[in-house]
């Protein structure tokens, strides 16, 4: 399973997170840049700093305080207040600003509000904060600027444009990163859909789009194999449906010239041939048909006794036969066939010596295995003999056979869940052994 970390809809909500929080953390920093004064170089310290040349001793009259403030305040558009050292105006220029905090030994900020103090017409009125300096002489100078002559680089619309650009910039490869993994799922759909079987998309990471990708790449895969194997079967069936025409043409223009009877039973064989051949296409592509449902063919599934479906068709080879009783789950019909033609390949290609037959019964499986004294099974073909129409090298087609009974068989065994294997005999010879999920 997946871990969360690496769900698609959790990192798109923790994308979005992020994007909020990148937008508060930059207009905060926003703020304290352009509009928070109590910052370090802001204007209104400045303010205060230059003007403590300009102010009368403290032994000067308050007249002299009152006319340098005036003057500052002519200058700019703030708010000034001469206090002693106990905390009483002596000289005041501008609207009421709050009194310094005699606790304090050094400069500092001082009231973000006016107080009703100040007057009804400003009375609750929202103010910048003031900034008390503390003089040699023990008096203090407070400076408030007003909102106006406050300085802003820029203003707030363009300020929200730079925080969208910002956000946008941030979040636009995490977007483009998923869109372009779409996108290219969305190319190799379209090639698979043109006719291009061949077409598969690169796995990248281990989320949902990366599962996409896996399953698009097993459904390609599994329809190149099946168009591949309809087509091998198509052009073997046209192969092998042409030789027992052929003989029953030539066997029809023999009999012509006289009363021949062998004519007519090789003409029989032959049909019969035929049949058997046909039914085999039809069975195998039946069972490719069900291939990507074989759940609902198992859900059909019955109780059956095996080893009577073995027994029975062991007797007809005149194989010999020893096993335990074994009960599972499957199709009658189909496990009958893939008894029978286990049997006929051991009788067709396993020369003159008796075919074993052995059933046993485990926890959960039974295996069949069906031994021959055959000339046995190159390691290199023993996986390709279970293709549609292969031959092994050295097998005639004069054998009897089209190269369908094996093929049929690992059908039968995919559909019922088993594996099935070719395995050399000790002394000579092969075992097929068929493993089958057991009731």
């Amino acid at each position: 399973m997946t871990g969360w970390a690496h769900r698609l809809w959790l990192r798109i909500w923790l994308a979005t997170i992020a994007a909020i929080v990148v937008v508060a953390v930059l207009a905060v920093a926003a703020w304290r840049v352009l509009f928070d004064p109590t910052q370090p170089g802001s204007g209104t310290a400045t303010m205060a700093s230059g003007l403590i040349a300009e102010l009368p001793p403290n032994d000067a009259p308050a007249l002299l305080a009152q006319q340098a403030l005036e003057r500052a305040r002519s200058r700019s558009d703030a708010d000034y207040a001469l206090f002693d050292a106990n905390g009483r105006v002596i000289a005041r220029a501008g609207r009421a600003v709050p009194p310094p905090r005699l606790d304090e030994e050094d400069s500092h900020w001082v009231g973000w509000h006016t107080r009703a103090a100040e007057g009804s017409e400003a009375a609750d009125r929202p103010r910048l904060p003031a900034y008390a300096l503390k003089l040699a002489d023990g008096r203090w100078l407070v400076v408030r600027r007003s909102l106006r002559s406050l300085h802003r680089p820029v203003g707030p619309w363009p300020a929200l444009a730079l925080l969208a650009l910002a956000v946008a910039a941030g979040t636009y490869p995490i977007v483009r990163r998923l869109t372009r993994r779409l996108e290219r799922l969305q190319r190799s759909v379209e090639r698979l859909g043109g006719g291009d079987l061949t077409a598969r998309v690169a796995v990248e990471g281990r989320d949902e789009v990366a599962r996409l990708a896996i399953s698009f790449n097993d459904a390609a895969a599994r329809i190149e194999q099946l168009v591949q194997a309809h087509r091998g079967l198509l052009a073997n069936a046209s192969h092998e449906l042409r030789s027992p025409l052929a003989r029953v043409r030539m066997g029809i223009e023999l009999m012509h010239t006289g009363n021949r009877p062998e004519i007519a039973q090789e003409i029989a064989r032959d049909i019969a041939e035929l049949d058997a051949l046909i039914d085999e296409i039809l069975l195998m592509s039946r069972l490719d048909a069900l291939a990507p449902d074989a759940q609902a063919l198992r859900d059909r599934f019955e109780s059956l006794d095996l080893t009577a479906i073995v027994v029975e068709e062991s007797v007809r080879a005149g194989a010999e036969f020893s096993g335990d009783a074994v009960v599972l789950a499957g199709d009658a019909r189909l496990l009958r066939r893939l008894v029978r033609n286990l049997l006929d390949n051991a009788r067709r290609y396993g020369g003159a010596a008796p075919i074993e037959v052995a059933l046993t019964r485990g926890d959960r499986s039974a295996v069949l295995a069906v031994s021959d004294r055959g000339p046995g099974v190159p390691e290199a073909e023993r996986e390709r003999i279970f293709e549609p129409f292969y031959r092994a090298q050295g097998a005639a087609e004069t054998a009897g056979g089209v190269g369908l009974g094996l093929a049929l068989v690992r059908s039968i065994v995919h559909q019922h869940g088993g594996s099935v294997q070719c395995l050399p005999r000790e002394g000579g010879g092969s075992v097929f052994r068929v493993t089958l999920p057991s009731a």
